[in-house]
């Protein structure tokens, strides 16, 4: 089995792209299921063969130990850990290729607590993939996509898991925001000197030393168009992801 684990800020639509990508996967004939780990979750836009609620609850958690929202949400995180052994075995029972995991709405929660690092060491590090989702709407500003970039750098550090970064609703962007992005993120010239161009008095701290750095240490990272609603970049995350596990053989069964 394969784990692609999507990871990204509250609204960024992980959901959203997690049922995308499962349709696009099923149009390919490629077999895969879903799994939730929002416990705090209303409603998810696909077929959860797997939903953390059936365990645990963000309500039944705060009634139990009289938190508020956030607390109980850290509480859930982890007795998700402290309880996989009564859930992860249902995962292999589906015998499948691709485990699409859909990750708490704050990925704080997911990426900076331990319990994440040892639900994914249980069900198999070396099998195991990021895709995180870069909100579309916070890229369009220079320094909310350097903001952007060092959280995706963050999250593989954390992870230590092979990552893609992907923009996210890019169907809300105009084309030239979208040119503008990657441009962005291929060319450390042209998103400093659009942070110069807006002038903020902190910038003047910012230079093209520091973007060298970022990639030297490997957070400066081309960024991929994808859209949930128009099934943009569904493909070049799956050859991303089979780049990763088989140097890009296919997966799929004959």
């Amino acid at each position: 089995m394969r784990y692609i684990y999507f990871i990204g800020m509250a609204g960024s639509g992980k959901s959203t792209l997690v049922n995308a990508f499962r349709e696009w996967m099923n149009l390919q004939g490629l077999d895969c299921i879903s799994v939730n780990l929002d416990p705090g979750a209303d409603l998810i836009p696909y077929p959860a063969e797997v939903d953390i609620r059936d365990w645990i609850r963000l309500s039944d958690v705060m009634d139990q130990y009289g938190l508020g929202p956030n607390g109980a949400q850290i509480v859930s995180s982890d007795l998700m850990a402290l309880r996989m052994q009564e859930w992860t075995p249902i995962i292999d029972e589906f015998k499948t290729e691709y485990v699409l995991v859909d990750t708490p709405g704050q990925m704080e929660l997911f990426t900076f607590r331990q319990s994440s690092e040892l639900i994914i060491d249980q069900l198999g590090r070396q099998d195991s993939f990021l895709v995180f989702l870069s909100d579309s709407q916070l890229c369009k500003t220079p320094n909310g996509f350097v903001s952007s970039l060092m959280l995706c750098a963050l999250t593989h550090f954390r992870l230590s898991i092979p990552i893609i970064n992907v923009l996210s609703k890019v169907d809300l962007l105009s084309e030239a925001e979208i040119e503008m992005i990657l441009d962005w993120s291929t060319s450390p010239e042209s998103l400093n000197s659009s942070l110069v161009e807006r002038d903020f008095s902190s910038q003047s701290l910012i230079n093209l030393e520091f973007f060298r750095a970022m990639e030297n240490i490997g957070m400066y990272r081309e960024i991929t168009p994808v859209s949930s609603e128009e099934f943009i970049g569904m493909e070049e995350i799956y050859n991303t992801i089979q780049q990763a596990f088989m140097g890009g053989e296919d997966l799929s069964k004959d």
